[in-house]
């Protein structure tokens, strides 16, 4: 799997009355493959407008992202997507959503089904395959998700906030589910979270991003992900330095939070 280059990323937009508004402003991150990375920050500092320029979704005012020796310009399906809702198509099966990506790539059914069995074993929904995905909890349609984003062999999975409608122990479940997909299928994994806590478990590199423009304010080098790779989550949170990350980014966000919400009472006054 090749490395994921963001290089000198800059976005704007045109307001329909006049006016920009710079979202992202010489972002650059280099990637090794297989990296998990976590992103924070507060409200409007362009996380979702990254990941969705990483998705192909939406193309950079400037700078340019490399995956490997090529350009992304646009959708492929060597980036997979996983939505904060499933985005799943519910009048099909959970066999028929997870198996949707490769036949529509003209996989042969039987290496289709064996795919399809291979990956709802591994996110524990075997025995629910013939189900139709409104009959499934909302944690449920998230593992749905993931094995569907998988199916189709991603090089990297970008994840934008994937958990933030989940109950706290569901979440934690699904959480402890991502750790141990990122280990064995050795994927790049970006994941977009509002929650502190859930950065520091799931980010082996965690970068904090400022407000508007968006652009990389602080990064740390993380052992919990690796630490929680089969293990109790419950156990790592106990850990000292994970306390003291933890409070340490609280405090960094909300004093961003603040800035913004003076910033925002001068523009009012």
């Amino acid at each position: 799997m090749p490395d994921l280059l963001i290089d000198d990323i800059s976005m704007r937009f045109d307001l329909p009355g006049g006016g920009i508004v710079e979202a992202l402003k010489n972002v650059t991150l280099h990637l090794k493959e297989g990296e998990l990375l976590s992103v924070l920050g507060p409200s409007g500092c362009g996380k979702t407008t990254l990941l969705n320029i990483l998705a192909g979704f939406l193309a950079p005012t400037e700078g340019r992202i490399m995956l490997g020796d090529h350009r992304v310009t646009g959708p492929d399906a060597e980036r997979g997507m996983v939505f904060q809702q499933g985005a799943l198509f519910e009048w099909m099966s959970v066999r028929e959503n997870v198996g949707f990506g490769p036949r529509m790539a003209g996989v042969k059914a039987a290496e289709r089904r064996e795919t399809v069995d291979h990956l709802l074993d591994v996110v524990g929904l075997a025995q629910f395959k013939e189900k139709a995905v409104y009959e499934l909890s909302g944690g449920m349609q998230q593992r749905v998700a993931l094995a569907r984003c998988l199916a189709n062999d991603p090089d990297v999975v970008l994840m934008d906030e994937p958990l933030g409608a989940l109950d706290a122990l569901t979440r934690e479940k699904m959480q402890g589910l991502v750790l141990k997909l990122w280990k064995e299928t050795g994927k790049t994994v970006i994941l977009i979270t509002h929650s502190v806590e859930e950065a520091l478990l799931l980010g082996e590199r965690l970068i904090v991003m400022a407000p508007r423009p968006g652009r990389i304010h602080q990064t740390y080098e993380l052992p919990f992900a690796e630490m929680g790779v089969g293990q109790d989550l419950r156990e790592v949170k106990k850990h000292p330095d994970f306390a003291k990350t933890r409070e340490e980014i609280l405090s960094m966000i909300w004093e961003m939070e603040e800035e913004i919400m003076g910033r925002n009472e001068g523009a009012h006054a």
